[in-house]
């Protein structure tokens, strides 16, 4: 199977999991993320706002900033397909941008350069073992991550844990993976 046709049966999972079962895997997530080193020694935190049926950010950004931690949320560069991450201190700082994104209003927030994120929370439908994932296809944080220094993390279903995907050359995985049940540190 192609990355496209996986990411169709990756959604289409996702979409039809249930209310409960969907809230009692973020509970979980959540909990593992928040009890793992990285996000304790964290300072500065990377993550994007979940639209959908993705696994909520928001609960966990909101742990961020009761715990001090200051939180980056990406806008992305269409013309170049670069994401820029910028300081957000409260949801009023995002706006609706094309395909319902939420990103963070430029004007009114302050540049992070890759350096300054201790955390960095990549999104994706499908991962192995290895880190490697298949993310929405627009390659914007394989491209960020190839030269992004610190520790990077991706939360997941054990259903969207896979034995096998395609990789491809440019494919960056990521240092941890964490599921409902378990925290796996991938082999890099």
């Amino acid at each position: 199977m192609n990355k496209k046709e996986l990411r169709v049966r990756a959604i289409n999972m996702l979409k039809s999991q249930s209310e409960t079962k969907r809230k009692e895997i973020e509970r979980k997530l959540t909990e593992q993320l928040i009890h793992t080193t990285v996000w304790e020694n964290a300072t500065v935190i990377g993550i994007t706002m979940a639209q959908g049926f993705e696994w909520d950010t928001k609960s966990i950004i909101e742990i961020a900033w009761k715990q001090g931690k200051q939180v980056c949320v990406p806008k992305c560069s269409p013309q170049d397909k670069l994401l820029h991450f910028h300081k957000i201190t409260s949801f009023n700082d995002l706006e609706v941008v094309y395909y319902n994104l939420l990103e963070p209003i430029p004007e009114q927030t302050e540049y992070v350069s890759k350096e300054k994120i201790d955390l960095l929370i990549v999104p994706g439908l499908l991962f192995n073992k290895e880190g490697f994932r298949v993310g929405f296809g627009g390659g914007y944080y394989d491209r960020f991550l190839t030269d992004f220094p610190n520790n990077t993390v991706s939360l997941l279903s054990e259903e969207q844990l896979v034995s096998k995907l395609p990789k491809e050359s440019f494919d960056i995985p990521v240092k941890q993976l964490i599921t409902e049940n378990k925290l796996i540190h991938t082999m890099r």
